[in-house]
């Protein structure tokens, strides 16, 4: 059985004496292992991480940008086998895992860019022969840990902009899908990234533990559940770390009685069940307003009824399983409850097996799910529940729906559906969070943004990628210059300089 192991300095490394099973979410077997790092494992990334940062950190833009250039095409290049293995790991279908490598992509051409982004300021004659002038530098070694829903996109989020802008990089993916972090080191190496760069260290809490207490890490990127952003952030910034943490979501897209049904529909259905509802990003409750609920719900009904399920990598498949069995368990029992607290279940998707593939009987698979006349007060609207359970909640205005929203103590995305600009912008001025869509269900943002929500889906104040990426991971240095003449020597004074 293969064993996944460390990328450190260049190169595979760790003994294979703890490991972890990777399954295949579509057939419920064991398809690999994965070593489980050590504090020691860490340190040793750590040390080749610090120690390629003397040189990196050094480089000229044009050879951050040459790799940056090199690293992107090889992306495109093997975006088909980058998205078999994120597909039989984590069973997205093949098209989703594509998506999401096109959408981490993006970040690295966002870095290509950065020569321009890292333009510093000058002001000139601030004083009499006095100029003043800023450039911004890297902070040294920085880590990432990510989630298991997007093994490739989310890291993509993070380590470009970190060694773009001259920083060495340490990533801890998810031990459920490990396989994508080694590829990518592959395709780094071979666009001409020095060993120690970027380095990938597998494992559980221990190795988390480890990054965040390390003294040798500067910052700490993380998305994952709001109660572990909690605790990494409150962990990290207490040992002096910089630290972006993104937390969980609960997601609603609104529908108001102008809205096209069917339109609307179409969008969340894809929203809400595509990944399995596995997406940070996911639609989770749909706000029925007025008189659009009924065509809504039986419009969400049909669709749901005829989404397509099965193993990822067979073509027209819509939705894959769950990442594992204990996650189909909790989104099933989550029907179930929901129909005990006074939920209509209009589409029940739990028992669903694949027609036509036998191979599949022990996978970890659920169908859609749909609940009618869901109210906050129960379970499957207070929690995230991180699958393809779609929850109608219904409410007679526009208002009544944002206060729903602002309500929620999570604010990571919205949607708006409707035909009023008026709406809209009411919409998006009043509600609570930090992303937000109009006719557009999974509203995230393009690579020159930044990524991030509101409340406790995020943790801190630092957001990913884009603009907020390049300050997370540089520092400002402010230089004031005097250079006078040689035959005059200004007189230095006691007093607290001023400009005259």
């Amino acid at each position: 059985m293969e064993i996944i192991k460390h990328w450190i300095g260049g190169s595979p490394a760790g003994s294979a004496s703890a490991t972890a099973p990777v399954f295949d979410p579509a057939t419920g077997r064991i398809r690999a292992r994965v070593v489980l790092g050590t504090a020691a494992d860490v340190d040793a990334a750590v040390t080749r991480a610090a120690a390629a940062f003397e040189t990196w950190s050094e480089s000229s833009l044009t050879q951050r940008t040459q790799v940056m250039f090199a690293f992107r095409q090889l992306l495109v290049e093997h975006e088909e086998e980058l998205a078999r293995i994120i597909s039989a790991e984590h069973g997205k279908t093949v098209d989703d895992a594509r998506g999401e490598i096109v959408r981490g992509r993006e970040v690295v051409e966002f870095a290509c860019g950065l020569g321009d982004v890292l333009k510093g300021s000058h002001s000139d004659q601030v004083s009499r022969g006095v100029d003043v002038h800023d450039f911004r530098r890297p902070l040294g070694v920085a880590a990432g840990i990510t989630p298991f829903n997007f093994p490739a996109m989310v890291p993509l989020w993070m380590h470009p902009i970190a060694i773009a802008t001259g920083n060495t990089f340490v990533l801890k993916p998810s031990e459920r899908d490990p396989s994508a972090a080694g590829f990518v080191a592959g395709l780094y190496r071979r666009a001409g990234l020095p060993d120690g760069v970027f380095n990938v260290v597998h494992g559980g809490k221990e190795a988390v533990d480890a990054i965040l207490t390390h003294p040798g890490i500067e910052a700490v990127s993380f998305v994952g559940s709001t109660p572990v952003a909690q605790y990494v952030h409150g962990a990290a910034t207490s040992a002096g770390k910089r630290v972006q943490a993104l937390g969980g979501a609960k997601n609603h897209a609104v529908v108001l009685p102008d809205a096209d049904p069917e339109f609307a529909a179409g969008h969340i259905t894809a929203g809400a069940y595509g990944s399995a509802g596995e997406r940070c990003m996911a639609v989770s409750v749909a706000v029925a307003v007025g008189s659009a609920a009924n065509g809504l719900v039986e419009a969400l009904a049909r669709r749901a009824r005829e989404v397509k399920v099965g193993p990822g990598h067979v073509p027209g498949v819509e939705m894959g399983p769950l990442i594992t069995e204990d996650a189909r368990d909790r989104v099933e029992r989550a029907v179930g409850t929901a129909a005990g607290q006074g939920a209509t279940v209009v589409v029940d998707g739990r028992g669903l097996k694949p027609d036509g593939h036998p191979e599949c009987a022990d996978g970890f698979f659920t169908g859609p799910s749909l609940l009618d006349h869901v109210t906050p007060e129960m379970d499957a609207y207070r929690q995230e529940l991180f699958g393809p359970v779609l929850a109608v909640v219904r409410v007679d205005t526009l208002d009544e729906a944002i206060d729903l929203i602002n309500a929620n103590p999570y604010g990571n995305g919205t949607a708006l559906f409707t035909g009023s600009g008026e709406a809209a912008r009411r919409f998006q001025r009043k509600v609570q969070v930090g992303m937000i869509g109009v006719n557009v269900p999974v509203p995230v943002p393009m690579s020159y943004y930044s990524f991030g929500g509101w409340k406790d889906s995020l943790i801190g104040d630092s957001p990913v990628h884009g603009p907020e990426g390049v300050r997370f991971y540089t520092r400002p240095k402010v230089v004031t210059t005097r250079w006078p003449r040689p035959a005059r020597q200004d007189a230095a004074g006691f007093a607290f300089p001023t400009s005259a």
